[in-house]
């Protein structure tokens, strides 16, 4: 939502999509969409500016409904950031996991939305400070106990648009070409067929108005550089 400095617009049309098609579109939290992450980088300072606290509000109980996990043909497990440092995961955990609420500091709920995957086996503490970094064996683990085939994740900029590891069973992918109008890198899509085989899409950015990435973070100057 909110590194850039058109979050707004982007959820708006989503919920219109929704709206207009709601079998075909869905959205999965990540770990942004939370009351912290939106102050600090701007998503809050962006809604007041462009309506009141009472639309940001309502944007908080939106993002806190929204679903943690989704699968694809019961064989694609998604989620934002990644696979949890607890041992055995079972979908129908994540299922049961309470949503309606701001994300706990550590445990389930919160490693889906932060954790990433790292190319040595194994486990730890990440280097963000809230989730884990997770190696191929626990990617092989969760997928192999819970029948599916093929993990897919988001939360990290990738050159190309997206990254394919461990063993090709987990895929990260980043749909934000020129990260904060700084990174070069190109957006990419997968589209997946009946055969549930990945096909990727890759594009670049294109030009927007002329307001800076972060423009409303706090902290970050504010709207003085509009």
């Amino acid at each position: 939502m909110d590194r850039g400095s058109f979050g707004v617009e982007v959820i708006l049309t989503y919920l219109l999509f929704k709206i207009s098609d709601p079998r075909s579109i869905y959205l999965s939290r990540g770990n942004h969409e939370t009351k912290n992450m939106n102050k600090i980088y701007g998503f809050e300072g962006e809604v007041k500016h462009k309506y009141d606290i009472n639309i940001f509000n309502l944007f908080l109980e939106l993002f806190c409904e929204l679903p943690l996990a989704a699968t694809i043909g019961g064989k694609v497990f998604v989620t934002h950031g990644g696979l949890s440092s607890m041992d055995d995961v079972t979908l129908g955990q994540i299922r049961s996991l309470k949503r309606g609420c701001e994300p706990p500091e550590g445990g389930l709920f919160s490693d889906l939305l932060w954790s990433d995957p790292q190319p040595f086996p194994g486990k730890m503490p990440s280097k963000r400070g809230v989730g884990y970094s997770f190696g191929p064996d626990i990617t092989e683990k969760f997928l192999s106990a819970n029948n599916l085939n093929l993990l897919v994740r988001s939360h990290e900029v990738k050159d190309e648009g997206y990254l394919v590891e461990h063993g090709g069973k987990c895929i990260t992918i980043f749909s934000a070409p020129n990260y904060c109008d700084s990174m070069g890198n190109k957006g990419a899509y997968i589209h997946f067929g009946q055969d549930l085989v990945p096909k990727f899409t890759q594009f670049d950015a294109v030009t927007h108005p002329n307001i800076r990435p972060m423009a409303y973070a706090q902290g970050m100057g504010g709207l003085m550089g509009l």
